[in-house]
């Protein structure tokens, strides 16, 4: 009994002095939560251990190593990027600036071309495209890309699309034919490894070269593996013009002829002639899902798109690559003949110049130092300077430039990016990098979408025209995103999922970036945390690179 009483003495002092040890590495409270879910927001507290989020729920009261009071901020899980081109500005500077304090937290790749899977002849190519940046292509497939970002050390999560143009030019090059059936097959093959390697599905971006040049036949072949593994399509469709519509059947084609889930990257309407398509568009997709089918959207929050001058140019010129298209334009003969296409409306291909107008096109990225005086000029702008025409001008910049030339097009309207904000199935891509404002970011103004697009959505559509409420935009942003890429344990803040979390005054979330002046950061994001780990406090990046590959359901390693 002497021996029992201290024992038993010291239990209750034992049990105290437990209880009051902080429970979580950190704790964010008094917030108003937005699950991602939709559901409507409450007043609560969300709790981080280690990289994984271990209470969502009420009680403000909780304990942490430490606790951040973010009373009347909002709590939401990390937005995703669906479309994003950061393939190459995340090796350049890993801490994802520009998005980051947007609240991304997942950057999303393969609009038609990913990077890999590569061959030699491919990534010599890579090196040859490399402008102001370069980098060793130290991989050959797409996983092994993604695990080198990882490597590397990045802010945000990464996850791709295996690029059908890839794949394409992977066996055929830039030849205008179909692969032979050995080909195909090789295709195939390529995109199994890379469905198990953790791509999200198969992604197609149809208006350019050589993507132009593959048949509806090739896509549902490359399609069916995808569906093997539960992945997705999402395409850049054929047409977003003259022929929007019946691009749109050729995507519903692909989905029930493969039997794959389906969504159309930066939902549009181009030029003003095609404007009101876009109600008969939607009635189409929801008349597709009616029958059973996944058909889905996503966009950009703005009424310019950019690319490059070859979505000025017919496909048949730029056969062969970029050196090819730049030697036949150096020929009298076919200039001639290219300058009365893009002077002609047509349903042959998607002639963005003739749309946007000479006055709607402003250029906006050259690899020649030399040219770069023509940034944030319009194409007749550049012409006027040249004593040249419109047409002839975006040849010669061609030509000179070593590249497409990045543009702008102005072709959409206000209206219909209204009424796409509502649609139920719709996420957001930036269709961009993610830069910063220093650096040799600064030679090319990207389009303001690279700074702005996630939180113009908050500020402009959301909180100051009220065009849909904030708990829907954040379940567009986050879990019907997840959903859509069938992604695990991501999109929510829910107990077990990573702690990919937002914080953001939804009073002062504003974006700045403009056409004229892009290199601007969004304000009124607050915290971010990628797997746990904080990446901007108040405001600003800490420097942290715990970002992850995200893998598809088809993943055959392990976690």
């Amino acid at each position: 009994m002497k021996s029992f009483w201290p024992v038993f003495f010291s239990l209750p002092i034992l049990f105290i002095a437990c209880e009051t040890q902080p429970a979580y590495d950190l704790v964010l409270t008094n917030g108003t939560i937005y699950d991602g879910s939709g559901s409507g927001p409450y007043i609560g507290a969300v709790a981080i251990q280690s990289d994984t989020l271990a209470y969502v729920g009420k009680d403000v009261a909780i304990g942490g190593k430490t606790v951040v009071d973010v009373k009347g901020k909002a709590i939401a899980p990390g937005f995703i990027n669906m479309l994003s081109w950061a393939v190459e500005s995340l090796i350049q500077d890993g801490k994802s600036q520009s998005d980051i304090r947007q609240g991304v937290t997942l950057e999303v790749f393969g609009e038609g071309m990913s990077w890999g899977p590569l061959n030699e002849r491919m990534k010599e190519e890579m090196k040859k495209q490399q402008g102001d940046f370069t980098y060793p292509v130290a991989w050959n497939s797409l996983g092994e890309y993604l695990e080198f970002l990882e490597k590397r050390g990045v802010s945000c999560n990464v996850a791709s699309f295996v690029g059908a143009t890839t794949l394409r030019v992977h066996e055929v090059g830039y030849e205008d034919r179909p692969p032979s059936p050995e080909e195909l097959d090789t295709m195939k093959q390529l995109a199994r490894k890379a469905m198990e390697e953790g791509a999200v599905g198969i992604g197609s971006s149809l208006i350019y070269a050589p993507a132009f040049y593959a048949k509806t036949d090739e896509l549902i072949e490359l399609c069916k593996v995808a569906a093997e593994y539960d992945g997705m399509y999402i395409s850049h469709l054929r047409s977003e013009s003259n022929r929007f519509l019946q691009a749109l059947d050729e995507l519903i084609r692909i989905a029930k002829e493969s039997g794959i889930r389906a969504e159309i990257y930066h939902l549009k309407a181009g030029g003003a002639q095609n404007h009101p398509k876009m109600d008969l568009a939607i009635q189409k997709i929801d008349s597709a899902r009616m029958t059973g089918l996944e058909i889905t959207t996503d966009m950009y929050n703005y009424i310019a798109g950019a690319t490059g001058l070859d979505a000025a140019m017919p496909p048949w010129v730029q056969e062969g690559g970029y050196e090819a298209w730049r030697k036949r334009l150096q020929d009298p003969f076919i200039r001639n003949k290219v300058k009365k296409e893009m002077m002609t409306d047509t349903d042959a291909w998607e002639n963005l110049y003739f749309m946007a107008g000479a006055e709607g096109v402003v250029l906006n990225g050259f690899k020649n130092e030399g040219l770069r005086k023509y940034t944030g000029k319009t194409l007749a702008e550049v012409a006027g300077i040249l004593g040249s025409t419109p047409e002839e001008a975006a040849m010669d910049l061609v030509i000179q430039d070593g590249s497409r030339v990045g543009a702008v097009y102005f072709l959409m309207s206000e209206e219909n990016v209204k009424k796409q904000l509502k649609l139920p199935y719709m996420s957001f891509g930036s269709d961009a990098g993610s830069l910063a404002p220093e650096g040799s970011f600064l030679n090319y103004n990207p389009h303001p979408r690279a700074y702005g697009n996630f939180a113009r959505l908050l500020g402009k559509y959301v909180r100051d025209e009220q065009v849909i409420p904030l708990e829907d935009a954040i379940f567009k942003l986050t879990h019907l995103s997840a959903l859509k890429l069938r992604i695990k344990k991501r999109g929510l803040l829910q107990p077990g999922y990573f702690a990919d979390v937002v914080v953001f005054d939804p009073e002062a979330i504003q974006d700045h970036a403009t056409f004229e002046d892009p290199h601007q950061y969004a304000t009124g994001m607050i915290h971010v945390f990628v797997n746990g780990e904080q990446v901007l406090k108040d405001g600003e990046h800490t420097g942290a690179t715990p970002g992850r590959v995200v893998r598809g359901p088809g993943w055959k390693g392990e976690g």
